[in-house]
């Protein structure tokens, strides 16, 4: 099930293609400037029904889509793996999750978004205060390949839930995934609440140039800038979900097994795609030995090839940044144990562990986003955090410890810290998902995520007249000195602890 939109004026088409084989899998327009504003005009007419619904008669319709989705998972993971190239079972994976995500930001927009009361303060006790949250209208959304259902409606089903129109671009190498996803609301709710549009680059720059009243981008940290400085020019405000250089840190009380079992799946999941993925790992010299005899001994069986747990590289162009990763860290003194440079090919990468990499290398500080990942002996957890920390990026974070995993993920510059656990914190509704530094800023998920696409509107109402009118050319005097008294009162006295 894919949506056909209108053929662009220009004629022109892209096709999206299998990473495996080559194989054309679909092709779509690429959509003009004037297309994407077109597209935006009917989402901002729509976005004037949808906004106007209640919390609970959206939760309705996004459920609907929600259970759309769900009773045909299959065909959707199957889409996912033709254009994307990850297993099956992976591709499930991510779409349940996704569906949680939805779920809950249908089920939660009402409590978090909803008109609530706030404390006056003393000196206007005369006053009612109150607080909600209201959708800025239509928001852009500009998607990833490498989650390309998961990560897009992080963004997607807020907006939509906090009661925004959505126009979407999903990225061109998975834009029939995109337009499956917006069919399916199509079908569900039976308006173009959602809108799409397909294209190449200059399509999302002409999104960012819309007029939409936000923009969500996930993508690499070099793009994220690019789509700044095309909304800054019509100051749209936006969310950038960029790049990462997660690190596992692994305690000497750690279990080791849990530990290597984790760290290998971050690494080597989705073929390393991922941005919370593991590239990194500091481990303590009490169980470095054990942690890397046990990680190569898994390793070693993982195969990355059509039929195996390990897919292709989906982009084409980030096999010659993986080999030139490990080429460095090998040409710097590093060593492979297990994999290497000959395990970089033509669409397939196998798993590479390489030991002795100087921290400066380009395996340690830029994002690989291939199934490799450094290991390094350290002497204490200060020293893991600080390496930890010692990268331009600061998305996620995994700490092993029996005792010392919360105080130690405290520590880490990051948007978020999983303990005993990897990229758990993704799979929790009610956790914001985002990062610091180069990995962006802005949140979405949970309830910050759900703000993310509003604007907070306040409003004071007056209960009964004050003692004292401060707001009046008439005050006197008199009224000046009762002022002085009611803040010194309230004010003038330091608070004993």
């Amino acid at each position: 099930m894919t949506q056909a939109p209108a053929r662009p004026q220009s004629g022109s088409t892209f096709e999206s293609l299998n990473p495996a084989t080559g194989e054309v899998v679909g092709t779509h327009p690429v959509q003009t400037a004037e297309e994407v504003q077109a597209a935006v005009a009917r989402a901002r007419e729509e976005a004037a029904w949808w906004g106007g619904l209640s919390f609970g008669e959206r939760k309705t319709h996004l459920n609907a889509w929600k259970t759309s989705m769900t009773q045909r998972l299959p065909e959707l993971a199957e889409l996912m793996r033709l254009e994307m190239g990850k297993p099956v079972g992976d591709a499930m994976l991510e779409a349940g999750l996704a569906m949680e995500h939805v779920s809950w930001a249908a089920g939660h927009a009402g409590r978090v978004l909803g008109r609530r009361r706030v404390s006056p303060g003393l000196m206007m006790v005369n006053q009612s205060a109150s607080v909600a949250f209201k959708p800025l209208g239509v928001v852009g959304v500009i998607g990833p390949w490498n989650y390309p259902v998961f990560t897009p409606l992080g963004s997607v089903a807020y907006a939509l839930a906090a009661g925004n129109a959505v126009v979407f671009k999903p990225s061109e190498h998975t834009p029939g995934v995109g337009a499956w996803m917006v069919q399916a609301f199509q079908d569900a709710v039976g308006r173009p609440v959602l809108q799409l549009v397909t294209g190449l680059g200059a399509t999302g720059a002409a999104l960012c140039r819309a007029g939409v009243d936000k923009v969500a981008f996930t993508g690499s940290t070099a793009t994220g800038k690019k789509v700044m400085a095309a909304c800054a020019e019509t100051l749209t405000p936006v969310v950038i979900e960029a790049g990462g250089k997660d690190s596992v840190i692994v305690d000497a009380d750690a279990d080791v097994e849990a530990a290597a079992d984790a760290a290998l799946w971050g690494a080597c999941s989705n073929a390393g795609q991922t941005c919370i993925g593991v590239e990194r790992v500091y481990v303590h010299e009490k169980v470095y030995d054990e942690f890397l005899s046990t990680i190569t001994a898994k390793a070693a069986v993982l195969r990355a090839d059509r039929d195996g747990k390990i897919g292709p590289i989906t982009m084409p162009s980030q096999v010659g940044v993986i080999r030139s990763h490990v080429q460095d860290a090998l040409d710097h003194g590093g060593r492979a144990v297990v994999g290497g440079i000959d395990a970089v090919g033509e669409r397939f990468v196998q798993p590479t562990i390489l030991v002795d990499v100087p921290e400066d290398s380009l395996a340690v500080q830029e994002e690989t986003f291939g199934p490799t990942m450094t290991i390094a002996k350290v002497r204490t957890m200060d020293e893991a955090i600080e390496k930890t920390n010692a990268t331009r990026y600061g998305l996620g974070n995994t700490v092993f410890s029996k005792v010392n995993g919360m105080a130690i993920a405290e520590r880490v510059r990051s948007g978020m810290s999983a303990v005993n656990g990897v990229i758990s914190f993704a799979g929790i509704p009610s956790l914001p998902f985002g990062g610091v530094g180069d990995s962006g800023f802005g949140r979405i998920h949970g309830p910050e995520g759900l703000k993310e696409f509003t604007y907070a509107k306040a409003i004071a109402r007056q209960r009964f007249k004050p003692m004292i009118n401060l707001t009046s050319f008439d005050r006197t005097a008199k009224a000046d000195k009762q002022l002085a008294q009611v803040i010194g009162l309230l004010h003038g006295r330091a608070k004993k602890r």
